[in-house]
């Protein structure tokens, strides 16, 4: 046994030594050295994450574009440090006209923001000072010491903008709460308070939190949203709740209200106001949407055919909306297929709501996606959406740093769920032309940037490409490289170990490190950490070998398609596994007798694809 932890020991120190190669900037070495992150890939024995429990009510009357809230937060400071000031996110500041943006918005996007009306911390009013962008800081009374909470009390206004974005008014009785109220900023262990503005580019960081949520609209008002619908009893008619009721086992679209319904006031109960009440657990944001006259579908999903557990699928949707009337259907079978294949973990809530509006845009449990007027692509925009239901919900993912870690995943799922549904050849055509082609065909410096750059620093293509092709392209190079079950295995292992938790790139390489058994260090460097790109060339044929040159640098799956003098094609499939020696230059056996010699790579479509056949 003694010489066994021996031997186990030498090979830690080993795997340590090369672990360490992959570049880390200082703040997150730190983390490492105090042992919140661990070289395994796992959290570290001094691991902490901090939470809040928060009790909402909003209040919302339309066409009045206002919002008035009210908000109680416990607030537990888990980490080891004194915090003296918080930090308050408010992203709905982004309309503010002041505020930094990445784009043009038009007048309509523009308003004052929220408003702070009253802030209490442990049962003292503070002033809170409201000239500030999407995060401000409130210095406290008394600092808030480690492994302590505080009660935080706070109430709020905004006006949800015209023009309608991830939020906002999608017409003049229809709106999208989403980041409506004040919450403390994330603070780490990486880099403390997560401050950074909020531009409308890069998106969401959030801790996992404990919500109740009430949203009192007027009668003829349906909420739909994030968490439990408590009180569905209460706030619907008898018939409308029934149906609803039996929409959580059905196997088919339901219609739970119609156009005509909701207008001759069939839907909701008729008192003047009704509080639509719900809650959830352990979850990284609450979202809802208002309408006095969307259509309403329902129908479930089955997750797991050992348990029997399902989830409700559900709809809301402008009666114009044809690509909606889908919506349900389309959301069954992904939400079964995501479950079940890919990453082949069961969709972790209760429900799902694909909601009209203008984001395309995923929110927990709810996607918020615009009518495209074609039903194969509003399909894959969905599918798309509602894949990011794991990263970076189910993984709490830092959006605003590392989008490769979210979108890249979103991007591959949404090809691999692509592939059941419309077949591989449609698969593989929609992603060369709208993940890759637009990406290798430009040769300007911003598409080369290095995948781990921040997601706040790159802008334009390369923000797009980083996050959404070149990462998926690296996901699925990992995937041919270990095989379909090892890479499984090691997705599994690595969504075991974070999910609910907040992983960064280091965790995501050092896990699937341990998960597969193997060193990827090698892998990572050259996808993530390079500016490499997609060009290979055959160099040349002599004798029995075929020298391919990797011109880009990319460790890509390739096929090798050799002719041979009577004309019979050949193709053999080399997996990234046979760059890892050497990254530049390949040489591989060929006949002795040929025509000629290509490189095929498929999705890693090349930026030079004349020299990819023998002269």
């Amino acid at each position: 046994m003694r010489k066994y932890l021996l031997l186990l020991a030498a090979m830690w120190s080993s795997y340590n030594v090369v672990a360490q190669q992959l570049y880390m900037p200082r703040n997150i070495r730190h983390a490492y050295s105090a042992k919140t992150r661990d070289l395994s890939g796992r959290p570290g024995q001094n691991y902490w994450q901090n939470k809040g429990r928060y009790d909402i009510q909003m209040k919302l009357a339309p066409p009045s574009r206002t919002v008035t809230g009210t908000e109680t937060i416990l607030y537990v400071n888990n980490s080891p440090d004194t915090l003296k000031h918080l930090c308050i996110r408010m992203n709905t500041n982004l309309h503010k006209y002041q505020a930094p943006r990445s784009g043009y918005h038009s007048m309509d996007f523009l308003d004052s923001g929220m408003v702070i009306d009253k802030f209490v911390y442990n049962g003292q009013e503070l002033k809170f000072n409201n000239d500030v962008g999407t995060a401000g800081n409130i210095r406290l009374p008394r600092p808030l010491v480690a492994r302590d909470s505080a009660k935080i009390e706070i109430s709020w206004h905004y006006d949800l903008s015209k023009e309608s974005g991830r939020e906002g008014m999608i017409d003049s009785t229809t709106a999208f709460l989403a980041y409506a109220y004040p919450r403390i900023a994330v603070y780490d262990d990486y880099n403390g308070w997560d401050d950074i503005p909020h531009t409308d580019r890069a998106e969401f960081y959030n801790d996992f939190n404990d919500y109740t949520v009430a949203v009192t609209v007027p009668k003829n008002f349906v909420v739909w949203g994030t968490g439990d619908l408590l009180n569905g009893a209460e706030v619907l008619q008898p018939a409308v709740a029934q149906r609803l009721k039996e929409s959580y086992v059905a196997d088919k679209t339901m219609q739970i209200a119609t156009l005509q319904d909701m207008l001759a006031g069939k839907v909701t109960a008729q008192r003047d106001w009704n509080t639509w009440k719900f809650a959830v657990n352990h979850i990284v944001d609450v979202t809802y949407g208002v309408s006095n006259h969307y259509v309403w579908d329902a129908g479930s999903a089955l997750l797991d055919t050992a348990t029997g557990r399902r989830a409700s699928m559900q709809a809301a949707y402008n009666d114009t909306a044809a690509d909606f009337r889908k919506s349900v259907e389309f959301g069954r079978y992904a939400l079964g297929w995501f479950s079940n294949h890919w990453p082949g973990i069961a969709y972790p809530y209760p429900v799902m709501t694909a909601f009209q509006g203008y984001a395309d845009m995923e929110y927990p449990m709810m996607v918020n996606d615009g009518n495209v007027g074609d039903l194969d692509f509003a399909q894959l925009l969905q599918d798309h959406e509602m894949a990011h239901t794991y990263f970076p919900f189910y993984m709490g993912i830092n959006e605003t740093r590392y989008a490769f870690m979210d979108e890249g995943w979103a991007t591959t799922f949404e090809y691999l769920i692509r592939i059941a549904e419309k077949g591989k050849a449609s698969a593989d055509d929609f992603y060369k032309k709208f993940r890759v082609k637009r990406y290798i065909g430009d040769p300007s410096t911003e598409e080369d940037q290095p995948v781990i750059s921040m997601s706040t620093q790159v802008s334009g293509m390369g923000y797009g490409s980083n996050s959404y092709g070149k990462a998926s392209l690296a996901y699925l190079a990992v995937k041919d490289l270990l095989g379909d079950a090892l890479f499984k295995k090691s997705l599994h292992h690595y969504m075991q170990t974070w999910n609910g938790k907040h992983p960064i790139p280091w965790d995501f390489f050092n896990s699937f490190n341990t998960g597969s058994g193997k060193n990827l260090n090698w892998f990572w460097h050259n996808w993530f950490f390079t500016n490499n790109y997609i060009d290979l060339a055959v160099e040349s044929v002599k004798g029995k070998t075929v020298t391919i040159r990797n011109v880009g640098g990319f460790a890509i799956p390739f096929d090798l398609v050799v002719t041979d003098a009577a004309g019979k094609e050949v193709r053999k499939h080399y997996t990234p596994a046979v760059w890892e020696k050497n990254q530049q230059v390949l040489t591989l056996p060929v006949p002795e007798k040929l025509r000629s010699v290509r490189v095929e790579g498929g999705l890693y479509m090349d930026a030079t694809p004349e020299d990819n056949v023998s002269k």
